[in-house]
């Protein structure tokens, strides 16, 4: 019998029950909280665990990108984005450059920040219109 790690069962749970613009917002602390790691383990001269985190990182970004609704104008400045993120993390991995993943990470919050404005602001507009969900709303801008 095999025990099951309740903390790694409740993010599976919050993860598989999470509407598409959640799942997005969830993706943006995720990036920022393994940047945050890479940071500390650079400090730390931890360069393998360092490798990891900035790969754990740029995973997040490729999975960003894909997701990407090319639907909206938007999406390509954000896929420009992901892609100098991307080539800003290879950088930072490949110097140990610990300013390059500060500004990486200032951009992650910029955009998680944002992102959370924009699902607060879709559940406050789809509250309004009673012909939307807020389930709706958030699938539409997400894709």
């Amino acid at each position: 019998m095999s025990v099951v790690n309740p903390y790694i069962q409740y993010q599976q749970n919050a993860v598989t029950s999470a509407e598409p613009g959640q799942l997005t917002l969830m993706l943006y602390n995720g990036a920022l909280k393994f940047n945050t790691l890479a940071i500390k383990e650079l400090e730390a001269k931890n360069i393998e665990q360092t490798n990891h985190y900035i790969q754990r990182v740029q995973a997040i970004i490729s999975e960003l990108t894909v997701t990407l609704n090319q639907e909206f104008k938007v999406s390509q400045n954000l896929l420009n984005l992901y892609q100098y993120l991307n080539e800003r993390l290879v950088e930072a991995n490949v110097k140990k450059n610990k300013q390059i993943l500060l500004e990486v990470h200032s951009f992650l919050e910029e955009l998680r920040d944002a992102w959370n404005q924009a699902l607060k602001k879709i559940k406050t507009e789809s509250a309004v219109n009673t012909g939307t969900t807020p389930k709706q709303a958030i699938d539409a801008v997400a894709g």
